[in-house]
Order: C-alpha cells, then structure tokens, then sequence
C-alpha cells in the first residue's frame, strides 16, 4: 500500500435499529478526529448482551446500517462492514481489530464508542490488545457525561495498557433508547428518531412488530419506503419529480394523487443491478425485448412499475405511467404525459434547453413532451447510444397529432 496514513474510524455496535443518535455521534466523533475514513460494523452476536425478542435478524441491520451511511453526511468515506457477522461466534472486539489491522496495516485506527462502552473496556476480551491496536475515542451518551465521567476510566486505560485515549464533546448529541424505539414502533408510532429511510426500510420489511398495509400508505410513509430503496443523491430528484407532477396535474386536469404517487415511486427499482432487475422481471412475468434486456436505464421502469402494483397496490394508471416514463410510448394518456416531462425538467434538473421546456410545458403539455423527446433522441444518438423504438413512436404520434391539428 502506497500514499500517506489514513486514520480510520471504527464504530460498531448492535445498531438494533440504527438511530439518529448513532449518526450524530458517528459525525461528531469523525469531524473531532479528522478521519479519512468512517468503518460501521453491526455487530453479529454481542458479547455483552442478548438481542432482545423481536430484534432485527442480522441482514435486516446490515443494511439498515448501509441506508444510514448513505445518509450520514460524514465528511469522509462510509463503509459498512459485516466483518462481525460473517465470523462465527461472538463478536469480541479484539477479534475484529485484528482482522482490519491485517487489512490496514499501516493505518491509524481509532475505535468509537460512548459512555457504557468505555467505562467497561477494562472488562471486555483482551483489552490490551484492543489498546495496542487501536486508539480509543470515547463521547458521553447522554448530557450528563462530562470530563469527571471519563477521567478514572482514562487514566486507568493509560497506566494498564498504554491506551491512546481522545474524550470529545457532541455538539449534536442526541439521546435515544434502542428500547423505546422498537416499543414505539411496535405501538404503530413513528418515532423521530428514525431517519427516514432507516423508517421505510423497517415498514417494508414489517420490522420491529410494524404491520403497516403497505397499499394503504399515507404520503410520509410511501416516500419513506421509495426512499428506502435509492440513494440518497436520488432522493432530491424524486421529491422535485413529485411536486412538478403534481402542479402539472393541477394545471392539466389529471387526479393530482395518481401524480403524486406515480412520482414518488418512478425511481424506486433505480439502483438494482442487471441481475436483480431481471430477475423482478422474471418474477413479474415482464416480457422484454432485445435492447431492454441488456440496457439497465430501461429495465427500472418496468420493474418499478411491477413493484408499485404488486407491493404498493397502486392503479393500473400509476403503473402505466411509471412504466413508461423512460421511454414514453404512442399515444400516451395524460398522466403518462405528466410524469413523462416531470422526471425530465423537474427543479433539479440542469442541462442547456430546459428552462424553455419549463416555461412551454405550462402552455402546451404536448408540445412540452414532443420537444422533450426530440432532446433526448438528439442526446442519445450524440452518445452513439441507440434510441428505443417506443420514444421514436411516441414522437412520431404527437407530431401527427400536431400536424392534425393544425391542419
């Protein structure tokens, strides 16, 4: 390995379910140390506790823990590790820094934890070695832990073990039981606590004793599972694709919530690989020609749309309209429309021509997605990228229409 030392921040845990009280003092704790890089590592099977009855399985906190990072806003790389679950056994502590210090080795390691953590890490397995391996920041829990909290058990670490020992505030500390948590979703509460997408992933997967109707969603909720499913540089395109749909629907006399939900789920198959997006395919028996079944772009709106209906219970319009919202097609109904040219100018949107697009498609909603489509034709063929015959029957249909009714 070549290049300057990192110093790498590691931050393990039951995460049972990640919380914003874990990504604030994941921030805090990187922002104070300057790391290059943030480790999350949930545990496998904890040492010093028993999951508690109804606690996630592993994989379901393997991946909320990857939601979370996607969301963390760290001002440094987030990875998430299942280094813990992937070894059979306990998860000791010591274990784990010997296998990243074999995948690190010259790398500066700093081990996160809070309070309890560190008042105890006398008792944990090999303490030493923990020590030797890795420094150790500790930050208080609760706005209680001050200095005097720390100092014995700092002082202690230095004298036995020669610790490296950092204590550090949190400006943003939050104070959050993983307890109450499950309690109140268990109850059929939302706690605030949750980030948002952390909060759809457990719906989705009906965590936690959560029974939600997932066909049944109010508005937060299905945003939350859609946003569950993208990463969170997409989610700004999904809420600007949903308040352009719904004011095009105003302005065009389409139902303003097929608009709504069309939006808030177009998007929500957008990060499966090739693979996966074929197999939802195969699941949903959608027939695919030549060109869709090797062109990732194309197949999210298929399987998204597969994903609305069958999961969501949304209407044969919804889907219709999120299914066609790549491509268009010939002869497409107003929602289609809609969400066609939303997804394609929406606020977030920057390229050369879409402010014309903005202003005309309050005007003209078919001349907007005519002049849409010739763009993206002329884009596709000035990538040398062939064009999908249902977006060059689409236009070829609405300039017919135009000449029709022009004439």
């Amino acid at each position: 390995m070549s290049g300057k030392t990192r110093r790498i921040g590691i931050y393990g845990g039951t995460f049972d379910p990640i919380h914003t009280g874990h990504m604030a003092a994941a921030r805090g704790a990187c922002q104070a140390l300057g790391v290059d890089r943030l480790l999350l590592i949930p545990d496998g099977t904890p040492p010093h506790k028993e999951l508690a009855e109804g606690s996630a399985t592993p994989g379901d906190r393997l991946e909320m823990a990857r939601i979370a990072a996607d969301r963390l806003g760290a001002k440094c790389p987030v990875e998430v590790l299942d280094i813990e679950q992937s070894r059979a056994g306990k998860s000791y502590t010591c274990d784990t820094l010997r296998a990243l210090r074999q995948r690190y080795p010259r790398d500066e390691l700093w081990l996160l934890m809070g309070t309890d953590m560190f008042l105890t890490l006398h008792q944990w397995r090999e303490p030493e070695t923990i020590c030797a391996l890795a420094g150790i920041c500790a930050f208080g829990r609760s706005a209680g832990d001050g200095k005097d909290t720390f100092a014995p058990q700092k002082r202690r670490l230095k004298e036995r073990y020669g610790a490296r020992v950092k204590i550090i505030g949190l400006p943003d500390l939050v104070e959050v039981s993983s307890t109450q948590l499950r309690a109140a979703l268990a109850a059929g509460e939302r706690p605030d606590a949750l980030d948002e997408s952390v909060y759809g992933y457990i719906l989705r997967r009906r965590l936690y004793g959560t029974r939600a109707d997932l066909t049944r969603l109010g508005w937060d909720d299905l945003r939350a599972c859609s946003y569950s499913m993208i990463r969170a540089k997409r989610i700004p395109h999904v809420w600007g694709c949903e308040e352009e749909a719904v004011r095009l629907a105003r302005r065009w006399g389409a139902n303003p919530d097929d608009a709504r939900a069309a939006a808030i789920l177009h998007d929500c198959t957008k990060y499966l690989n090739l693979e996966e997006q074929l197999s939802l395919c195969e699941k949903y028996g959608i027939l695919l020609d030549d060109m869709e079944r090797v062109t990732l772009k194309l197949l999210h709106a298929k399987t998204g749309a597969a994903i609305a209906g069958e999961e969501y219970g949304m209407s044969e319009a919804i889907c219709s309209a999120i299914y066609y919202h790549t491509t268009g097609r010939a002869d497409m109904t107003q929602l289609e429309k809609i969400l066609y040219i939303a997804d394609y100018m929406e606020p977030s949107r920057d390229f050369d021509g879409v402010e014309r697009l903005r202003e005309l498609v309050y005007r003209d909603l078919d001349a907007a997605v005519r002049l849409g489509l010739e763009m993206t034709i002329e884009e596709m063929k000035g990538y040398g990228s062939p064009v999908h015959e249902k977006t060059l029957e689409a236009l070829d249909f609405l300039r017919k229409e135009q000449k029709k009714n022009n004439g």
